[in-house]
């Protein structure tokens, strides 16, 4: 079983990444697993057709729900859960993810499941948000950037919550904002902390054309180029045996890369 976590500052596109390696590794008739960690409890929506689902926690709360399947299927067979939170303002997400995840472990998740993925918000430095990781139900990491200054520094700090929490890094993905040579500088940064670019998705509008119409690019659009990306990216993530405990590199040599690629 490969079981994921993919990580990355907030508004970067994690979900619909996330959704879409889901939809793809689904494609393939792989037994796959999508699981929410953010409260908004949104992340699985273009798996679901636009479908917004009641969350675990949700579910542990209410005595009428026992006997149901702790899961909704989605598209291509896909297993989604919303781990769910508190409500705005009030409580701790990370603790919600963590009791959540923990009851799907202990009475879920079998062997015979091939692809878990855990859709996880924020970076690692909140030890809720870290759950998957420190509970080691997840052993390798994806981290989705661009090549903009603030996604390569919140990327720099999840680096460093992985180091010292002794998980593998499995690459660095690059959505791309059509940054100037963006795909150079991410596959620079990479190495700078010891890892690599696992692959490079492009900018194209289909992308909220699917996502406006509840659906993936994999279900929503198959035969375009945006979509094949996804599918090579669930290839390489899949084949991936270039793991590695990355190292933080100091956020001034950030900017030294960047100024060398304007």
């Amino acid at each position: 079983m490969k079981q994921i976590a993919i990580y990355g500052k907030g508004g970067i596109g994690k979900s619909t990444i996330s959704a879409n390696v889901a939809a793809a590794l689904g494609e393939r008739g792989l037994n796959t697993w999508y699981i929410g960690c953010d409260p908004k409890a949104d992340g699985s929506m273009t798996l679901l057709g636009g479908r917004k689902i009641e969350t675990f926690l949700e579910r542990l709360r209410s005595s009428t729900n026992e006997n149901c399947p702790a899961y909704v299927e989605g598209f291509n067979g896909i297993k989604c859960i919303e781990t769910g939170g508190p409500i705005a303002g009030v409580g701790c997400a990370g603790r919600g993810i963590i009791v959540a995840v923990q009851e799907l472990y202990k009475r879920y998740f079998t062997n015979d499941i091939d692809v878990i993925i855990y859709d996880v918000p924020g970076d690692v430095v909140c030890g809720g948000f870290a759950a998957p990781l420190r509970e080691k139900f997840a052993n390798e990491v994806y981290i989705v950037t661009s090549g903009e200054y603030l996604s390569l520094y919140a990327a720099n700090n999840i680096v460093r919550g992985l180091e010292n929490l002794k998980v593998n890094l499995g690459g660095l993905i690059c959505n791309s904002r059509e940054i100037r040579n963006e795909e150079r500088i991410v596959s620079e940064f990479a190495k700078m902390i010891g890892s690599h670019m696992i692959g490079f998705i492009p900018r194209d509008p289909i992308v909220r054309e699917c996502e406006n119409r509840g659906k993936t690019v994999i279900e929503g659009a198959p035969q375009s180029s945006q979509a094949d990306a996804y599918r090579r990216l669930a290839d390489a993530i899949l084949k991936n045996n270039n793991l590695g405990i990355p190292k933080p590199i100091d956020p001034e040599e950030i900017r030294v890369l960047l100024r060398e690629n304007e």
